[in-house]
């Protein structure tokens, strides 16, 4: 309990900080709006020229833009943050200050620095996905709804364990941040389902870069798609992939010299 006390301390002093420029609200407010309003465009514009995408349907799609925005706006919340803020540290030396904590220092590391008006993002895509749902209509029983939050956090968790990947590299390689700019930029590709990309892509996005795990997975699940070996093989992969994260942050933080060294 003790552990999860301290991290909350984390959490709310990142979130103070964040709220003292509530300029930056109206920013990300504007800059959220405007890609929803572009990602629905293009939508519109598809499917102005055909019924459906690959087979989905555009009440479908609209549900698999909604968990693109939810998940994303978790990564931009807590995610992406707290690993960057991580590799600086590590770049800088000054870990030493998480690691002598009373507490996890995994735990601290993921979650002591936030953008708290990603959660616009976040918000956005709760209110696009209670829109496509609404339009589903009976389609969706409990079944899919279970389905559809089991595969939500199997993604979620997978995105997690790989960025924690991603910023345990830093202890032998100082500069990775290109790494991170890769995986945001082949994240855009989640708006989309996988199945309409090339074989290469699909193998790319799902194993090289757990961007189908994230949002097309999930949006299976609500439009019934997805089976349940692919279900299984999703919430098996979280599991050992957080499992691996866990070892290699260990394996890292062994390789750790800091300040204080």
């Amino acid at each position: 309990m003790s552990h999860l006390r301290l991290a909350w301390i984390y959490f709310r002093i990142s979130i103070l900080n964040e709220v003292a420029y509530r300029a930056n609200f109206v920013v990300q407010l504007f800059q959220s709006l405007l890609s929803l309003g572009m990602a629905i465009g293009g939508l519109a514009i598809v499917f102005s020229h055909t019924e459906t995408l690959g087979g989905w349907h555009p009440d479908e799609l609209l549900a698999l833009l909604g968990v693109y925005f939810l998940v994303g706006g978790a990564i931009g919340f807590v995610i992406q943050p707290s690993m960057q803020r991580l590799m600086e540290d590590v770049r800088q030396g000054t870990l030493d200050f998480v690691l002598m904590k009373p507490a996890g220092a995994q735990l601290l590391v993921s979650v002591r620095q936030v953008q708290v008006w990603k959660l616009v993002d976040a918000l956005l895509g709760l209110g696009v996905l209670a829109v496509a749902l609404s339009r589903l209509g009976g389609r969706v029983g409990v079944d899919q709804a279970l389905a559809f939050a089991l595969a939500l956090a199997a993604g979620v968790a997978i995105v997690y364990s790989f960025w924690l990947a991603l910023a345990t590299v830093t202890f032998w390689f100082v500069r990775v941040d290109n790494i991170l700019v890769v995986f945001q930029s082949m994240y855009e590709a989640g708006r989309w389902p996988i199945t309409i990309y090339p074989s290469w892509l699909r193998y790319a996005l799902t194993f090289l870069v757990p961007v189908a795990f994230a949002t097309t997975i999930p949006a299976e699940a609500l439009s019934g798609r997805l089976t349940p070996g692919a279900l299984l093989g999703a919430v098996s992969l979280a599991l050992v992939m957080l499992a691996a994260s866990r070892w290699f942050w260990r394996r890292g933080i062994s390789h750790y010299s800091g300040a204080s060294a």
